[in-house]
């Protein structure tokens, strides 16, 4: 999908099929060790040599990192007016992702559900796959995003 008027996407904007390819984003030990350390401090996160030992067989990063990561390449990659907001969604790390991976985010919308107590609005499927330079998936996601029909209110959550 090309490059909406104004750098947003409304509602009015999307359809079943839409893709969105990310930037990228170079995953670093540094990265990985200072993620881990403050919000998922286990050996296999912060201490590659005591990872080497673990399931994963080395140093990987938090999945939560590789969440965050993916977040900030979907919020660049699928510019929704009023924000990428998630409803829910489903989340898999198949593969960790470590040091050297260059990530960047495919996402294909699924489908588009109106809201039928909130008109102008809809939940928005979206299939996201991470995957390094290898074209290896290291997060799947699909989440349930909210979008807006232009002209919309947006009312804040009570």
């Amino acid at each position: 999908m090309s490059e909406p008027a104004g750098g947003q996407l409304w509602l009015d904007d999307l359809k079943v099929g839409d893709r969105f390819t990310s930037g990228s984003h170079a995953m670093t030990e540094a990265e990985i060790i200072a993620y881990a350390r403050q919000f998922d401090p286990q050996p296999f996160h912060t201490d590659p040599v005591a990872a080497e030992d673990s399931f994963f067989g080395g140093l990987a990063a938090s999945g939560w990192h590789t969440a965050s990561v993916t977040m900030r390449l979907m919020v660049e990659a699928i510019p929704l007016a009023n924000g990428v907001i998630g409803a829910g969604g489903d989340l898999s790390w198949p593969a960790p992702t470590r040091a050297g991976d260059v990530l960047h985010v495919e996402a294909t919308i699924e489908a588009i559900v109106p809201s039928r107590s909130r008109p102008g609005r809809a939940a928005v499927a979206v299939h996201c796959r991470t995957l390094n330079q290898h074209g290896e998936m290291r997060q799947e996601f699909r989440p349930r995003l909210i979008a807006w029909a232009r002209g919309s209110e947006v009312r804040p959550v009570s």
